[in-house]
């Protein structure tokens, strides 16, 4: 009698199973993971192995509460250092990028597929934000290092732009619905209530679950459930009060995320682990519910949306919304390239099907090879293109291993393991200074007191206590030697500057011509001056026939390493010919 009950579980985990075992494949040959798990629930589904789930509501629940998870953790990722860097350009393109991606959309999509404008408008604002899930993970766990100041726009903007979508979404579904051609002015303060009381009650949310974690005395395995359920219970309050409750869970991730916490360690990697979970359960789910038997009527014009949006729709939008903010250009090209959309797209179609509208079949099909579309075409090719642009930022700093361990009752203290790496100061004789206190030395599997040690040996693994402030200055004793790759002298320069140095001495040294309103500043103080006071490594400066280029900065924004390049060694050599060959004299003699 309970045998579907055992049917159900089999085939459940047998999906997941299978989708984690299939991303070996996918990191193997470079394939979005996340396509990889919607392949695997259109190959179990009806038009495969044969699975029926077509239960449009469920669907959607199932849907709402795992993009509920993963928006909680894009928050609780991101520092809010990250978050102040971005949240102009990212906030503009999460409110007016979406409307104008969902306008331009919803005019192709009228001519293309001959719908009246409130329908074409609805597809232009389920395709109108860019996935969370996807961008996050083709930049963090893909491990593209691009500029910092990039990296944190396009995550932002990923967290935070489906509220718009949703809201603009249900609103043209209810419109068609009741068979109204034009909105009131309610609508408008119906989006003002949505996303000011989600950000009020984000803050509020997340403030009360770091007072929670860090006042109440719980078993140590309940701190990550209790804060899942908040986010879940923040998520559901949200949206009964007439918030937007997406919104609610991503500004108390961002809150409580950027907050001490109490097994703050423990909390990342238990919500880590639900994110990964919730990812597959969605992306799967999405796959089982559609046909793929279907695709072929509404493939034309599908595909052609699919183009007006990545060519079209996303690159307009993001140069006109990042146009106040002082990108480049191949940065604004690489922001609208991103324009990875994905489950939120899948789930939002599901509306127009849960609320009987006529062709909610054909939106959600449409939508469905939009998003096939973009994670083949934008999702396969975000590394070449990173690299194209030159945008990706090679490693400056030499090879380290550190673990942290947060400690019981010592809030401000953390033990912290680090493996001493060849050619690192301490492993050149270097002393650890008196904040540091080294407890424990790890040598060829035997255990030493420090007392014991004389002179630390590479590989050796050191045990130390440390205040956390001090942990990135710890980094550096142990830390490699922090040299630039022959690969990427172009993008760092051929050899570096001191940036304590004054600027005016660096011009006379180099034959340079510096305007005549440059103060004798030190280096750090002129390039921070030049890109609005707030370094970030990759970040380049000319000054005259050479450019300095950021190499590492420190957490106040400043340059504490710099390289010197050359700007264009194909143009005519006239008047810097002489420096061209000093830079080379000295390039020789470092390298010899």
């Amino acid at each position: 009698m309970v045998d579907w009950i055992y049917l159900v579980i089999l085939v459940s985990s047998g999906l997941l199973v299978a989708s984690i075992f299939t991303s070996l494949a996918a990191f193997r040959f470079g394939a979005p993971l996340l396509l990889v798990f919607l392949f695997v629930g259109l190959a179990a589904g009806e038009d495969g192995l044969g699975l029926r789930f077509n239960d449009a509501g469920a669907a959607y629940f199932i849907g709402s509460l795992a993009l509920a998870v993963i928006l909680f953790d894009s928050g609780f990722g991101t520092s809010i250092r990250s978050f102040r860097q971005a949240a102009g350009p990212a906030i503009t393109l999460a409110t007016l990028g979406v409307v104008l991606t969902a306008a331009i959309v919803g005019v192709a999509a009228h001519y293309a597929l001959g719908l009246g404008w409130l329908q074409s408008l609805l597809i232009g604002a389920i395709v109108g934000s860019t996935d969370a899930a996807a961008v996050f993970f083709l930049l963090r766990i893909g491990q593209i290092t691009i500029r910092e100041r990039v990296r944190s726009t396009l995550e932002v903007e990923s967290g935070s732009n489906d509220p718009m979508a949703i809201f603009l979404t249900m609103l043209l579904v209810e419109l068609i619905a009741a068979g109204i051609d034009y909105p009131d002015a309610g609508v408008l303060l119906g989006f003002i209530q949505q996303m000011g009381l989600g950000v009020v009650m984000g803050i509020g949310g997340g403030l009360l679950i770091a007072v929670v974690v860090n006042r109440v005395d719980l078993e140590g395995a309940l701190y990550p459930v209790l804060v899942l359920a908040a986010a879940f219970f923040l998520f559901a309050l949200a949206g009964i009060l007439g918030g937007s409750g997406f919104l609610a869970v991503y500004v108390a991730g961002l809150v409580a995320g950027n907050r001490r916490l109490r097994g703050a360690d423990g909390l990342r990697r238990f919500q880590g682990g639900m994110t990964w979970l919730a990812q597959i359960v969605m992306f799967v789910m999405l796959g089982l519910y559609a046909t793929p038997s279907e695709f072929l009527a509404a493939a034309p014009g599908a595909l052609l949306l699919a183009f007006v949006l990545i060519l079209v729709a996303r690159p307009f939008a993001v140069w006109l919304c990042l146009l106040p903010f002082g990108f480049r250009g191949r940065e604004q090209v690489f922001v609208g390239w991103v324009g990875l959309r994905g489950a939120v797209s899948i789930l939002l179609a599901i509306l127009p099907v849960i609320a009987e509208l006529p062709n909610g079949q054909l939106y959600f099909n449409t939508v469905f090879i939009v998003v096939l579309v973009s994670l083949v075409l934008q999702g396969w090719t975000l590394r070449p293109m990173a690299r194209w642009l030159r945008l990706i930022v090679p490693p400056i700093v030499g090879p380290l291993n550190r673990v942290e361990l947060e400690l019981p009752g010592t809030a401000h203290h953390e033990l912290v393991v680090y493996k001493v790496a060849e050619g690192s100061p301490v492993a050149r004789g270097a002393r650890l200074p008196r904040w540091a206190r080294p407890s424990l030395v790890i040598r060829d599997g035997h255990s030493m007191k420090w007392q014991q040690v004389r002179h630390l040996q590479p590989a050796d693994n050191v045990y130390v206590f440390t205040a956390p402030r001090f942990v990135r200055l710890l980094d550096r004793l142990f830390a490699g030697p922090a040299e630039v790759a022959p690969d990427d002298r172009d993008f760092f320069g051929i050899f570096d500057v001191d940036p304590r140095q004054s600027i005016h001495t660096l011009a006379a040294l180099y034959g340079v011509t510096l305007p005549a309103e440059v103060d004798d500043v030190s280096i750090a103080d002129f390039v921070g001056s030049r890109v609005g006071g707030r370094a970030e490594i990759g970040d380049r400066v000319a000054l005259g026939t050479v450019e300095l280029v950021v190499r590492e900065v420190d957490d106040a924004g400043q340059a504490v390493a710099c390289g010197l390049a050359i700007v264009d060694e194909d143009r005519p050599r006239t008047s810097w010919t002489n420096l061209g060959g000093k830079l080379m004299d000295v390039y020789r003699r470092r390298r010899n």
